[in-house]
């Protein structure tokens, strides 16, 4: 039930408690959905893959495939919707999540495999950023795993047999992806095709991010090991100033002592640390 006042934001809507409760909720679904959707995005690519590789199979098989792939993507977009259902601000979950929304409404404008194909991956890329499993850096190695495999796979389904199309095996097209995502493109292997040409360009910005991200990662961890070395060695500083600082005020000690008694003042060794309890 919505209440009079404002949230948290500023916002009128649901009140404190119950947005409280149906951010818990969202959690909770995230959580829970994390690993089974992690399981269906593998069945997805072996659904995807299948045909490609396979190109002889029967036709059944093909059929399960798709079907597999279409219902892997429904369920994605129904993890989607009920996030939405569940959120406390429904419009501000629109807006920050807007590649997921357009991935669900891809497959809708014009159901092409390579539409769903990359749905899939908006879908799956951005739901696998939630999983607490899932650290950063896997995050992008399995980023630039699955645009490897998935780059190389789709040029190959639409070059593949196309008049003057250089790409016809699966190592023509694995070394073509490589080389596109890497930004290096020996020109040995390109796409002729329409789609084949747009894929080259998604691979290509895709490659320049993902490149971005783990040069930025290393930065990261070079500035982190250096600020750690500098914290270390500002310790040890202060700690040798300390020690000088109370070695000047035992001299003076001993220089006050030596000119009140008028002869040196041997002082006796410390025992664990302390000094004796006749000491001067």
């Amino acid at each position: 039930m919505e209440r009079g006042g404002q949230d948290k934001g500023g916002e009128g809507g649901e009140g404190d408690d119950g947005g409280t409760g149906a951010e818990a909720a969202r959690e909770r679904w995230e959580r829970r959905t994390e690993v089974p959707l992690l399981w269906l995005a593998a069945l997805f690519a072996v659904a995807y893959a299948a045909p490609i590789l396979l190109p002889d199979s029967p036709r059944w098989v093909r059929n399960v495939c798709h079907g597999t792939e279409w219902g892997v993507w429904g369920t994605y977009a129904l993890d989607y919707f009920v996030r939405l259902a569940l959120s406390r601000r429904r419009w501000l979950f629109v807006r920050g999540h807007p590649f997921a929304l357009l991935a669900v409404a891809l497959p809708m404008v014009q159901p092409l495999r390579l539409l769903r194909l990359v749905a899939a991956l908006l879908l799956v890329g951005q739901r696998a950023r939630l999983a607490s499993q899932i650290r950063v850096t896997t995050y992008v190695a399995g980023a630039c795993v699955g645009l490897l495999m998935f780059g190389s796979l789709a040029v190959l389904e639409v070059e593949r047999g196309q008049p003057g199309s250089t790409i016809h095996s699966t190592g023509d097209a694995l070394w073509w992806a490589f080389t596109t995502m890497t930004t290096v493109g020996y020109g040995d292997t390109a796409p002729v095709t329409g789609p084949g040409r747009v894929l080259a360009v998604g691979l290509m910005l895709s490659g320049i991010a993902l490149l971005g991200v783990v040069t930025a990662n290393i930065a990261a961890w070079f500035i982190a090991r250096f600020d750690r070395d500098d914290a270390e060695i500002e310790r040890q500083t202060a700690a040798i100033t300390a020690l000088t600082e109370e070695v000047r005020e035992l001299r003076a000690q001993v220089a006050e002592l030596t000119a009140h008694h008028g002869t040196a003042v041997r002082l006796p060794a410390p025992e664990n640390g302390r000094p004796p309890a006749d000491a001067p």
